[in-house]
């Protein structure tokens, strides 16, 4: 592979945004545009196509012009971000799939090329994104053949998105000079806090 390879961009809009009263955070409105506008800006010039994964207001996510998939795993509360991982697989016809989460909107502009770069010099499954000691597991870059043991984990009772990556040749590639990059909005709080900064 090379940096020619396409890759799929997955957005994680399948959340039930609890921690923000129940709303669906990437529709919430940052300076203006929601935020699911932002991760798509920062996101698209660094693949070859988007995928939204959304479980809920899928018309609205619709009229940002990408295909919008929802989980095939349901339960009550969910299957968490694997569900979301394994339906945007499923719709990946490319070699890699990058998926980044919906209320990070200021997610770096080197993101894929980075990962990239260490999936490949390590020859790994899975590459993903770390700050001094803490991993940021819905920013990660694997191969499209993962699906397959992903659905066979899921069926098997699996939901932690970290044992799903014990399982794997995961390399972790480290982001220290674009820490700020990782920050993600969880409370109205914070969404406030961000409508002055940068």
């Amino acid at each position: 592979m090379s940096a020619h390879t396409p890759v799929c961009g997955l957005i994680l809009a399948g959340g039930q945004g609890r921690r923000m009263g129940g709303v669906d955070k990437g529709l919430q409105l940052l300076r203006g545009r929601p935020m699911v506008e932002w991760v798509i800006e920062r996101l698209a010039p660094q693949i070859s196509r988007i995928v939204i994964n959304a479980n809920q207001n899928l018309d609205a996510y619709r009229r940002f012009g990408h295909t919008v998939v929802s989980d095939e795993v349901h339960e009550d509360g969910g299957a968490g971000p694997l569900a979301g991982l394994h339906a945007g697989l499923g719709h990946c016809v490319e070699p890699l799939l990058v998926s980044v989460p919906c209320d990070s909107p200021f997610l770096p502009p080197d993101l894929v090329s980075r990962l990239r770069s260490a999936l490949e010099t390590h020859d790994k499954q899975l590459a993903v994104a770390r700050t001094g000691t803490q991993v940021h597991p819905v920013f990660a870059l694997m191969r499209r053949e993962v699906r397959e043991h992903l659905g066979e984990f899921l069926a098997d009772g699996g939901r932690k998105i970290d044992a799903w990556y014990d399982s794997l040749d995961v390399v972790e590639v480290e982001f220290d000079d674009e820490a700020e990059a990782f920050s993600n909005i969880n409370t109205r709080e914070e969404l406030r806090g961000h409508e002055t900064s940068r």
